[in-house]
């Protein structure tokens, strides 16, 4: 019983990994095995053998959500570029509020001047990556080059380690970076040339941001927060498409906005 309460729990964070915005951390928190896999990220590897029959059902149902929902994405994004960006922005909009309230002492309405100051630096470069960066988002890359191995790797980082800590999606800082659909359809298709580098920079970015989260997250939480709110706000003018689309578009972009923030602020808002 336990092993398919695991492999259930797997699919549902595997599915939760390729949506922008929706927290894998915060939701592994939600099923409480957070603390658990945060525990056998490290370079023990006794450790990790010793712990097998707890993961391997966690990464067998997760492959099998990845797999299955990246085709999805992929399918969605070549048909109905204008909603899903749309609500992708609502899924981000809708974490807000959950992040706002980790920034500030409980029964205090406002956070501290530190965490503030934080959250205004990061979405100060988030607008400026917005203004003077290329918006690569809907760029598809196919084949390997030098360059891109090595972006991808360090986007497997950079997505790793914002996948730990609850309340960042991994998925959208690939948005940001604008490799989103290009790791998605690898995904999908399978594509071993480019997914080798990304799976390098995911096993490098776990171990090393398991040990960095402990760090910020015991020594200055609040401030740790802070700067990742400004960072999701500021991903929405990054991520703004410059319409909701024409026609019937328009109406199909607003739905999936409101049902995208819906979604995230029920369950951002689960305890």
């Amino acid at each position: 019983m336990e092993i398919i309460k695991l492999l259930a729990i797997g699919l549902a964070l595997g599915i939760l990994v390729v949506i922008p915005g929706l927290s894998t951390g915060t939701m592994a928190v939600v099923f409480n095995v957070y603390d658990r896999l945060i525990g056998i990220i490290t370079p023990n590897i006794k450790k990790i053998i010793g712990e097998w029959k707890f993961w391997l059902p966690l990464v067998i149902g997760g492959v099998v959500g990845l797999a299955f929902i990246s085709k999805v994405v992929t399918v969605l994004y070549d048909k109905y570029p204008f909603p899903i960006t749309w609500f992708f922005i609502g899924v981000i909009a809708g974490s807000l509020p959950l992040l706002y309230g980790r920034t500030k002492p409980p029964g205090k309405r406002l956070p501290n001047l530190a965490p503030a100051i934080c959250a205004v630096l990061a979405l100060a470069v988030m607008i400026v990556m917005a203004v003077f960066s290329p918006n690569e988002g809907a760029v598809l890359y196919t084949e390997i080059s030098p360059r891109l191995f090595a972006l991808l790797v360090l986007a497997g980082i950079f997505s790793a380690i914002a996948m730990i800590i609850p309340g960042i999606s991994g998925a959208f800082l690939l948005l940001i970076i604008g490799l989103y659909r290009t790791v998605i359809q690898s995904v999908s298709a399978f594509n071993i040339p480019l997914l080798i580098p990304f799976v390098i920079g995911i096993i490098a970015g776990l171990l090393a941001g398991a040990a960095l989260v402990r760090f910020l997250l015991s020594k200055a939480p609040m401030e740790t927060y802070g700067a990742v709110l400004g960072l999701v706000a500021g991903s929405i003018v990054v991520l703004f498409p410059g319409s909701l689309g024409e026609g019937n578009i328009v109406i199909y972009s607003a739905v999936c906005l409101l049902a995208g923030a819906a979604l995230s602020f029920l369950l951002g808002s689960k305890k």
